[in-house]
């Protein structure tokens, strides 16, 4: 009878380990989110989505349209560029990211977020804006990292994801109100933005008024934003934004971001910003990651 005991104990200790280690397989960390985003970028190049580790139900967007995996960018000859950043969110499962491509000698700027399901991407959301060249945002500075971006944070300025999430909002207040001084939205003294590939504020800005609280800015009382990603590791902060109908961008058209923010210390470091022109009407089709206050 002992021996038959320790049989059965034995059994149900396999049992349980063999229940146990899909659920830890579920979980994507960094370097699988990171190898993701690769194979993805990959696939695109390679204009072959079978290489792609789906589930059998992924959902695909392409610029607030939902689209066949096939479609979009996979029917596009395009090329690897010079300019790639991560944001990987381990507690969502989001592997995000900026990424630069080109086709026919313009640039080809894409903005995507792998839905993460059990290891697998379960949705593939992307706005991607092709660059002509009578643009007037040119990218000049994607041939090396953004400044900051990266910069590990320094012991003791780690903030919680809520926390990062708060300071990256009042940058979305200050749109909203048309201030970021009433919005107290704080920028550390070396903060810029880069908005496709073009210096819009801060250290190397050659527009009149560079100074992150400098010149007025316009209203945009209905903004919408949505939390794509937080990477708490890098502390990054991935917004989608639709700036609403300002009768600015065109009629019955608005600005669309997937804006990152570096986040540390109570302050905002760095911002990189990939942005097209959709019809205001357009959703983001995809759920905030994060509960937003009720004013957003």
């Amino acid at each position: 009878m002992p021996r038959i005991r320790e049989i059965f104990a034995t059994i149900a200790m396999l049992a349980t380990l063999s229940m146990a280690t899909p659920a830890t397989a579920q979980h994507c960390d960094r370097a699988c989110l990171g190898n993701l985003v690769t194979t993805y970028v990959d696939a695109v190049l390679a204009r072959d989505h079978s290489t792609l580790p789906v589930t059998p139900d992924v959902r695909v967007t392409e610029n607030s349209r939902v689209i066949a995996l096939a479609e979009g960018l996979f029917a596009r000859n395009t090329r690897r560029g010079t300019f790639r950043h991560d944001y990987l969110d381990t507690t969502r499962q989001v592997a995000a990211a900026h990424v630069e491509l080109s086709e026919d000698d313009k640039p080809v700027l894409l903005s995507v977020a792998l839905h993460v399901e059990g290891g697998r991407i379960a949705g593939i959301e992307s706005v991607v804006e092709t660059v002509e060249p009578g643009d007037l945002f040119q990218p000049r500075v994607l041939g090396t990292p953004v400044r900051g971006l990266d910069d590990q944070i320094p012991a003791g300025q780690r903030m919680t994801r809520e926390a990062m999430l708060a300071q990256a909002l009042t940058y979305v207040e200050g749109l909203r109100v048309g201030s970021f001084i009433d919005s107290a939205t704080q920028f550390a003294p070396e903060t810029y933005r880069v908005e496709n590939g073009v210096i819009t504020a801060g250290e190397g800005c050659a527009f009149a008024a560079c100074g992150m609280y400098e010149g007025g800015i316009m209203l945009h009382p209905s903004i919408i934003p949505s939390v794509v990603a937080i990477d708490e590791e890098n502390g990054t902060v991935l917004l989608w934004m639709n700036f609403g109908d300002t009768g600015s961008y065109g009629p019955g058209e608005a600005l669309v971001t997937f804006e990152a923010f570096k986040v540390w210390g109570g302050q905002i470091h760095a911002i990189n910003a990939f942005f097209t022109f959709l019809p205001a009407r357009m959703q983001r089709f995809w759920p905030s990651e994060e509960p937003l206050p009720r004013r957003f």
